[in-house]
């Protein structure tokens, strides 16, 4: 009988090879499989796991604290699994004595496992609650200031993602479908707690066939999927969109093409928005002219736009890329702003998207279930950060920071324990979060590959992999719940991180409260029949748990339906208010108004970035670079694979150029070239399209960090040596990865080999 396991980028079936490793293949059922996860038991990847406990030899030698500045040179010393839980059990306790358990920052970000069960940052964060409490973040780095600002104003990101109206409506009633910053379908091979079947190819293909119009607006060409090809392309300065859709609605508004009864009937604020559209409170209309010479786009593009966007059935998308990014929190209010004064939210085909593309559930039209979840149990203390603030908050303990209208203090760090995710791939200038990571006297991580951060680590447990150990696979909106079963043994010493932390729980006399007398295959059982009457009260019967595992999917696909996201409100406000302040769209809020923040006032609006191609920084650093998501990887996971690897050059990272800035510098496909700012430096091989506007240059994020201990100079192609690690504003301090000027010379000298994926040294006690 097939097997089957879910992973970030799909569902895999099992299948046995006698006695050598099993084969993974696609689901069959999958019309669109991502090949990344076909990669999870390569050999180049099995070499880098972390098969023993592991010490840092100073920090084993002479105790916490030692040394911090050899995280990532120091040797290692491999330990007994009693002895390695001895040494961080009583580091643990050490610390929450003598500190507090304000002193313990839990770090994760979920990336390890698509399980529900064993899901890396639940298992810390239960773990470290029945511990007694610890530092905790909130919100994401890829949707930190969304998260914060769409509550305010329309509805919260969870809430959107998960109604977003579906590819099927999208096809039978859109006839104009403008995305600012594309719909990147390589994003779209992954979701958060996996994939079943991938939907978004096929759904764009389905409004191409249907005959949609694409616009595509932004620095890029090449982010459409399939479709690129039929879709119009407006090339628009980076960070500028906001200008250009403030000039799109004075068109609307100056011709009379705004719907004046949606907006008194279904917002609040329009009045006091148009005040600033208009030029009363500031002297400046926002006219195409005036964001002509913001944005790039010719005056009479944004009016033609404005016009057919009003005469068509019209659906505006904002790609995730948008909101990282100084004042990102404007392009997500500005684009509600805009398909408000539309009148096409509500409307089958119209209205607006927060991420078509950013990944699978986005338009799906499956059913959404309540999936199996483990309790993370109530925080035992109320302290944490937003997530992308990691090294200000190790740099800056007792230093204040604004949050959501609120001012709080940043903790003072003692340990860290990080389980799921990579901080040395998701934070921006790791320049300084290297030296921010040499505050806290203990870094503890569960780790299956010797990463960046677990060769910063002071005591590293091995960890298993999906493949190795049972788990129920279930996500928002996919079409199947999945009995992920074990299909290889554990990778030499590796325990789950649910049997590390039952383990260390008992040390710390709070085992009990923790693992509630279950082992995993109690929990698995537990959790499923807790999940079952709930979605009977939805609707949907589930079997008891012995035949889901036995039958191995439960099939949701029959609970297919078309959505179109906000119709409920729009067709009776009154009686199905949103969760605002006034119950309706928010063009303007008072809330965020009476915050007195001055980069995020009451409405949305063009700010000047931090850093853009208009800024006189430019003149220094004249390229604006863009970091996004691979298509080989999901952010630097399996990064050591052969296929992560097919997308490089020699093992290095592509930066993509336009024609005339790589002739300008001289440049050859292929060529290694050094990417710097005041932050950082980079390597990298070039690839000359003309897919990408004249001064944008593009280097995805992912590749495992690889400094030169010596001179600094990162040798694959991490970009985040280079990104700002500021806030979006002081509303939601959401990180700004894509706001990031630099300068691209030829490197010099020997070419360094990459040494990314070498093992740290080992040494004896």
């Amino acid at each position: 009988m097939t097997s089957y396991t879910l992973s970030h980028w799909g569902t895999y079936e099992v299948e046995p090879r006698g006695n050598g490793l099993p084969a993974l293949k696609p689901f069959r059922r999958d019309r669109d499989p991502s090949p990344i996860g076909l990669y999870q038991l390569d050999p180049a990847l099995d070499r880098l796991r972390v098969r023993r406990p592991a010490i840092r030899k100073s920090w084993l030698d002479h105790g916490p604290g030692a040394a911090p500045e050899r995280r990532g040179s120091d040797p290692f010393v491999e330990v007994e699994w009693d002895h390695a839980l001895d040494l961080t059990a009583a580091e643990i306790d050490r610390v929450r004595t003598t500190h507090g358990n304000s002193s313990i920052f839990g770090g994760s970000y979920g990336w390890s496992s698509a399980g529900r069960f064993h899901h890396a940052q639940s298992q810390v964060h239960r773990f470290l609650n029945t511990a007694g409490g610890y530092v905790r973040h909130v919100d994401s780095y890829s949707l930190g200031a969304a998260n914060v600002v769409l509550p305010h104003i329309v509805a919260s990101m969870d809430e959107l993602m998960a109604g977003h109206s579906s590819w099927d409506t999208l096809a039978a009633h859109c006839e104009l479908f403008v995305s600012f910053g594309g719909v990147p379908v390589k994003n779209a091979q992954i979701n958060a707690g996996g994939v079943a079947l991938h939907g978004v190819p096929a759904g764009l293909a389905g409004m191409r066939a249907a005959g949609t119009r694409f616009v595509n607006i932004g620095p890029v060409r090449d982010n459409f999927g399939a479709v690129a090809d039929a879709a119009e392309w407006i090339a628009c300065r980076p960070n500028t969109d906001t200008a250009l859709m403030l000039a799109l609605a004075w068109v609307l508004y100056s011709e009379g093409l705004h719907d004046k009864a949606f907006l008194d009937r279904c917002c609040t604020g329009f009045e006091r928005f148009l005040h600033y559209l208009t030029g009363t409170v500031d002297g400046t209309a926002k006219t195409p002219d005036w964001a002509e010479a913001i944005s790039g786009v010719p005056a009479g593009t944004i009016v033609d736009l404005a016009r057919r966007m009003a005469s068509s059935r019209t659906m505006l998308n904002v790609s995730w890329s948008m909101q990282r990014a100084s004042h990102g929190e404007q392009p997500y209010w500005m684009v509600v702003t805009l398909a408000a004064m539309l009148g096409h939210i509500g409307k089958p085909g119209g209205g607006f998207g927060v991420g078509y593309g950013a990944a699978n559930l986005v338009g799906s039209a499956h059913t959404r279930i309540k999936g199996p979840t483990l309790s993370q149990l109530k925080p035992g203390i109320p302290d944490f950060i937003p997530v992308a603030r990691i090294a200000d908050m190790l740099l800056n303990p007792g230093a204040p920071f604004t949050y959501n209208g609120k001012t709080q203090n940043y903790p003072d760090i003692h340990l860290i324990y990080w389980a799921g995710g990579n901080p040395f791939h998701h934070h921006q200038d790791l320049n300084r979060l290297l030296k921010a990571w040499q505050k806290p006297e203990t870094v503890i991580v569960n780790e299956q590959y010797w990463t960046p951060t677990a060769k910063r680590a002071d005591i590293v447990l091995p960890a298993t992999i999906s493949l190795e150990r049972d788990d129920i696979g279930s996500a928002t909106l996919e079409a199947f719940i999945v009995a992920m079963k074990q299909a290889v043994p554990p990778a030499g010493e590796a325990r789950d991180d649910y049997a590390i932390f039952a383990e260390l729980a008992e040390r710390l006399g709070c085992g009990e409260t923790f693992s509630e007398g279950l082992d995993a295959a109690g929990w698995l059982s537990r959790l499923y029949e807790e999940c079952r009457p709930l979605n009977r009260a939805r609707g949907l019967d589930l079997p008891d748990f012995e035949t889901f595992w036995r039958d191995g999917l439960i099939d949701l696909t029959p609970l297919d339906r078309p959505v179109t996201m906000l119709a409920d409100f729009v067709a009776d406000p009154e009686s199905k208010p949103l969760g605002t302040p006034s119950g309706k769209l928010e063009i303007f809020s008072q809330r965020i108004a009476g915050f007195g923040l001055e980069d995020c006032p009451g409405h949305a609006a063009w700010m000047e970035p931090a850093e853009w191609l208009g800024s006189r920084l430019a003149a220094r650093y004249p390229l604006h670079l863009l970091t996004d998501q691979p298509a080989r990887r999901l952010h630097s996971q399996l990064d050591a694979s052969p296929h992560s690897a097919g997308g490089k050059s020699n093992g290095r990272e592509l930066v993509y150029m336009n024609p005339g800035d790589a002739v300008q510098r001289g440049f050859g496909e292929g060529q290694i070239v050094e990417l710097f700012n005041d932050r950082g430096r980079c390597l990298a091989a070039v690839t000359i399209t003309s897919d990408i506007m004249p001064g944008v240059a593009r280097l995805n994020t992912g590749a495992w960090f690889d400094p030169d201990p010596e001179t600094g100079l990162e040798k694959h192609g991490n970009p985040n040596v280079l990104t700002l690690d500021m806030p979006a504003s002081g509303l939601s301090q959401g990180c700004s990865a894509q706001t990031c000027l630099v300068e691209i010379t030829a490197f010099a000298g020997p070419v360094p080999p990459v040494t990314a994926f070498c093992l740290p040294e080992f040494a004896r006690s």
